[in-house]
């Protein structure tokens, strides 16, 4: 699973449109931080990029219910 996320990150931050983001925002999934890391060690993410662990905020379905 390790892969995949790695994999992912890659693709996503390969992108002709994307710019190096600031923040990654992602869930609770224990892969995506060790991808990130190793991303960062090899080079192919900055290591300025912070990132920001939040259970629902990348689930738009419990965003639309979340009670302010």
């Amino acid at each position: 699973m390790l892969r995949v996320a790695q994999r992912f990150f890659c693709k996503v931050f390969k992108a002709s449109h994307m710019l190096a983001p600031r923040v990654i925002n992602v869930d609770k999934n224990k892969d995506y931080p060790l991808a990130i890391k190793t991303l960062k060690t090899d080079e192919a993410l900055p290591q300025t990029i912070k990132t920001r662990y939040y259970k629902h905020l990348n689930n738009i379905v419990r965003q639309d219910h979340k009670i302010y």
